[in-house]
């Protein structure tokens, strides 16, 4: 049994995915990041770099409770498990690390920071938002190349990488694209979007999201300001 320790992110669909895709057990452990739960000794004990997602594996590689922080080290290490969603052959599969590095370099925080200048800022920074909403454009373009040549972002087959991807690609228009001029995107989004386990995955937690709105100051100050970065032993 895994333990999932997760919120409603774009990261964290990443692991709901994966784990409906490979079939494997789990739980749901949620940690509410707009209420500052990421910050327990408890949570912080699991990953001390206070951000979801998260595992606690029961029965890990050594019999016994494993621990794993980061989602893409997690998707590694449940394609491992489970064998599947990543080839055996060496050459496809370092084919599909670089495509999940690809995300976790590129993708992840460049989009974070687009759609963080974007939508939470309290001060509109044209630089800001100019700088990462061209980037992450730059990537989504790179993106539109791959699949032009083959069906999914790492050769035929379905694999972590298109898991990795898939819900920071779904943000278009949150940062400031449109698949109206991405046809391949496009047409991968769609054929993942209409996946079973991709859809029972996005539900997970679907129903603590609040209505969208501006944030609290509180939940502010937990996300980006003085609760973010105290200094925790």
């Amino acid at each position: 049994m895994i333990e999932l320790y997760t919120w409603v992110t774009g990261n964290c669909h990443k692991i709901h995915i994966a784990l409906e895709e490979l079939e494997l057990p789990y739980e749901i452990r949620p940690i509410n990041i707009f209420k500052g739960e990421q910050f327990t000794p408890e949570f912080l004990a699991i990953n001390p770099n206070n951000k979801v997602p998260a595992i606690v594996d029961l029965d890990g590689p050594d019999g016994g409770p494993f621990r794993l922080f980061e989602s893409g080290a997690i998707l590694l290490y449940l394609a491992e498990k489970a064998g599947g969603l990543i080839p055996s052959d060496t050459a496809k599969r370092f084919e599909v690390i670089q495509w999940l590095m690809l995300q976790m370099s590129g993708v992840g925080p460049m989009g974070g920071q687009a759609l963080h200048f974007r939508q939470f800022a309290v001060e509109q920074v044209p630089y800001a938002i100019n700088r990462y909403t061209n980037e992450i454009g730059r990537l989504f373009r790179l993106i539109e190349t791959r699949l032009g040549q083959t069906p999914y972002i790492a050769g035929d087959d379905y694999t972590i990488a298109d898991i990795a991807l898939f819900p920071w690609v779904r943000m278009e228009q949150r940062l400031g694209q449109s698949f109206d001029t991405l046809p391949n995107i496009r047409r991968w989004y769609d054929t993942i979007s209409a996946r079973p386990a991709v859809q029972k995955g996005l539900r997970v937690l679907a129903d603590r999201v609040a209505a969208p709105g501006p944030l609290s100051e509180d939940a502010r100050s937990i996300l980006f300001g003085d609760q973010q970065y105290q200094v925790r032993s």
